[in-house]
């Protein structure tokens, strides 16, 4: 597998995991990874946060989850890239945008989660356990 390793658009900020392989990953369909990635989903590596070291500045934005646990999204105050999102309900993770990996080849989600707010349009192939809201 490749380095877990990766960059925001404009490469002021840029991390490295030093773990072997990700905790899990995954496809979040939830209204806030809609809203937050302009799209229909985000596509997420997790990784144990002991094992990120991000260089640059961050900026963080602070929501609640349907846990009404705090979620933290962290991004680039110059181009806005989220970079990673730690949550409350999930602690000792941090888990990374697939879309700021320099090398995604070796991504295959293993779960899609909140299906329940799944886009009709949407359609994912492969084979994924799937949830309707955060499993538990």
């Amino acid at each position: 597998m490749p380095a877990i390793k990766g960059h925001c658009a404009c490469g002021k900020v840029r991390y490295e995991s030093s773990a072997s392989e990700p905790a899990f990953t995954g496809v979040c369909h939830c209204k806030d990874c809609q809203r937050h990635s302009g799209s229909a989903f985000n596509v997420v590596v997790a990784v144990p946060a002991a094992t990120l070291s991000i260089e640059g500045e961050l900026k963080t934005y602070e929501s609640k989850g349907d846990s009404g646990k705090s979620v933290f999204r962290k991004f680039c105050p110059n181009c806005g890239s989220t970079i990673t999102s730690e949550a409350e309900a999930t602690p000792g993770l941090s888990i990374i945008r697939v879309g700021t990996l320099d090398d995604t080849s070796w991504v295959k989600p293993a779960m899609q989660i909140y299906c329940e707010a799944m886009q009709p349009w949407v359609s994912l192939g492969g084979e994924m356990q799937s949830f309707p809201k955060m499993p538990g």
